[in-house]
């Protein structure tokens, strides 16, 4: 029994990869200038919506349209917030931080203009 177990020990730890979040993240192309529309609106809904509507416990801010997500990043720090690395207070998403690339799609939809359609 023990000639079995060795072996199968060995294989189970050579067979462990250590790979970070960051190492398997996939990258996110986009090919044109990154809109609301196309690109932001299903992030934001995905991991912000529900926490940030009317009813929720954010309904202070809520991020359900354009207009909402425009004004969050003009004017209360929704860049800032997002970019934060778990741990840190007012981290957005409460619940951890999100992908790097997710992060640099809203990044570039800023620095392409807040464009809502192409």
């Amino acid at each position: 029994m023990k000639k079995l177990i060795l072996p199968l020990a060995a294989v189970a730890l050579i067979s462990c990869d250590s790979n970070t979040y960051e190492d398997i993240e996939q990258e996110i192309i986009i090919d044109g200038p990154v809109t609301y529309n196309a690109n932001v609106k299903a992030i934001i809904d995905a991991n912000c919506v529900m926490c940030h509507n009317s009813a929720g416990q954010a309904s202070f801010r809520p991020l359900t349209t354009y207009a909402e997500v425009k004004a969050a990043v003009e004017q209360a720090g929704l860049l800032n917030r997002i970019q934060l690395q778990n741990g840190q207070p007012g981290i957005m998403p409460s619940t951890g931080r999100m992908p790097q690339s997710t992060i640099d799609v809203i990044l570039e939809w800023s620095t392409d203009g807040l464009l809502e359609t192409e």
